[in-house]
């Protein structure tokens, strides 16, 4: 290990080694900025630097005492900020060179944190640096960046207590502006511990929309998003309006939340579908129908490895984009902002939400279906307002994929470019991954039919929506079936 070290001493000439790499400097003067009495921070120290095989990505993480702001309700916290995911040294040893000072610097940013003094603290809980290198394993891993408006499921408290705030959002440092260092740009990005249902409310609307909701609540996070680990109760049970809040930016902005892994189903109504309200005449002629295209149910589920990958692939990007809407500043897309920002700060790889896709192609043949059965099991199925009401209402798409095999289905918006289905065949397959595109004059039909389902405690299944004129058909079965 030594050896390797030397090595990567050895590209610079012994007399100009700098004494702190450019990078590290550049963040340092940003820190010292914000805190001029603490030159020297206590920090975490990856005793074996990721670039000589290390498992932590961070080379450091330091550790300030913040005072706050008590006129603002600001408490005492400790800022936590990070040191490895951009470039630190600008020789290749761990990030890609070359990009020049106007591309990001290594992966585009560095993570911060703050949390809430209690106290009886005399020094920071060192937890938080844990929890920033699994989230930097992850990025390095994955080779997705973290932005803001971002969400993370994490399903345990942070701390390893039993506290209530158990998953992460992800926006602007409050006080850490962006910097252009020596090897690019660098965005500092703040954890946020949040509770599960702001975690769920930031899936279904947005991320940004719910982080402004917590900094009106001074103790939920308040201007500068401090997190609170013995944080009781919920922004919604300090406050039941904000619930209403979160209804009213579904409804008016859409959502977010592009897809889900579930369990879902679906076939062509024929013999052996006995759910459909569908009328004899009907039954018919999708058997009819079925019987021309031999489109058998053992044949749909035959799918090969690299059709299987390809699906993958195509549910990963997304579909598309939506075409764009016009509108002023104030009350811009709320998708396309974010997507926006994540391509000019993307330096790796494509995002989930990705817009820039070129759509599937070669999975298989296209089939055009002249009906359809749609199954999900209840927990699936309670999505379903939320996909047509925050997703297909404003002109976007939303994809249940299967946890049990290769199966999918996607609803689209005639808007929706890239699509396999349109129009005048609203039913069109690649494989075991249906398109099902909803017509504009449908959707409000569909969406107060299937309000009910938002009650998920109230539906007694199996419980089967159907509409004949539109050859659709949804059944609703128990989470254990």
């Amino acid at each position: 290990m030594v050896d390797r070290e030397s090595i990567y001493s050895s590209n610079f000439p012994h007399s100009n080694v700098p004494i702190t790499p450019p990078g590290l400097e550049a963040i340092y003067s940003a820190c010292r900025r914000l805190y001029p009495d603490q030159p020297n921070p206590l920090q975490v120290t990856a005793l074996v630097k990721y670039w000589l095989g290390g498992p932590d990505p961070l080379d450091y993480i330091s550790m300030y005492s913040n005072p706050g702001d008590p006129a603002r309700q600001i408490p005492p916290h400790w800022h936590y900020i990070s040191f490895g995911l951009s470039d630190l040294h600008g020789d290749g040893r761990v990030h890609d060179t070359g990009g020049g000072t106007d591309g990001p610097s290594g992966f585009g940013f560095e993570l911060s944190m703050r949390l809430k003094r209690e106290p009886e603290e005399t020094n920071p809980p060192t937890w938080p640096a844990a929890l920033m290198q699994a989230l930097a394993r992850y990025v390095f891993q994955s080779e997705n960046v973290l932005c803001s408006g971002d969400h993370v499921s994490w399903h345990t408290p942070l701390d390893g207590s039993e506290s209530r705030v158990q998953h992460m959002l992800m926006t602007e440092d409050a006080q850490l502006q962006p910097i252009t260092a020596p090897f690019g740009v660098v965005n500092f990005i703040q954890i946020v511990g949040v509770c599960g249902e702001e975690l769920k409310a930031a899936q279904h609307w947005n991320g940004p929309g719910v982080i402004e909701l917590l900094r009106s609540k001074p103790t939920a996070g308040g201007p500068w998003l401090v997190t609170d680990m013995r944080r009781g109760e919920t922004i919604f049970e300090l406050d039941p309006q904000l619930s209403d809040r979160v209804e009213q930016g579904i409804e008016q902005e859409g959502s977010n939340l592009s897809g889900v892994s579930s369990r879902c189903f679906w076939d062509e109504p024929g013999e052996i579908d006995h759910h459909s309200n569908y009328s004899d005449d009907d039954k018919e002629n999708n058997r009819n129908a079925a019987d021309r295209r031999g489109s058998q149910d053992s044949d749909r589920r035959q799918i090969t490895d690299v059709e299987s990958e390809q699906i993958k692939t195509m549910l990963k990007k997304g579909l598309s984009g939506t075409r764009p809407n016009v509108k002023s500043n104030d009350e811009g897309d709320g998708e396309e902002s974010e997507q926006s920002q994540r391509q000019k700060r993307q330096s790796r790889k494509e995002s989930f939400d990705s817009t820039s896709s070129e759509g599937p192609n070669e999975l298989m043949r296209t089939r055009v279906l002249e009906s359809v059965h749609l199954k999900f099991n209840l927990e699936a199925g309670s999505l379903l307002p939320l996909a047509l009401r925050g997703r297909l209402k404003h002109g976007r798409h939303f994809t249940f994929k299967s946890v049990m095999n290769d199966v999918a289905v996607t609803l689209v918006s005639a808007s929706v470019v890239g699509s396999i289905a349109d129009v005048e065949h609203p039913f069109a397959a690649h494989g075991t991954w249906l398109q099902v595109l909803v017509a504009d004059h449908f959707l409000e039909e569909m969406i107060a039919d299937l309000e009910e389902l938002a009650y998920p405690t109230e539906i007694m299944c199996p419980k089967t929506f159907s509409w004949p004129e539109h050859r659709l058909c949804i059944t609703i079965l128990a989470n254990e079936s």
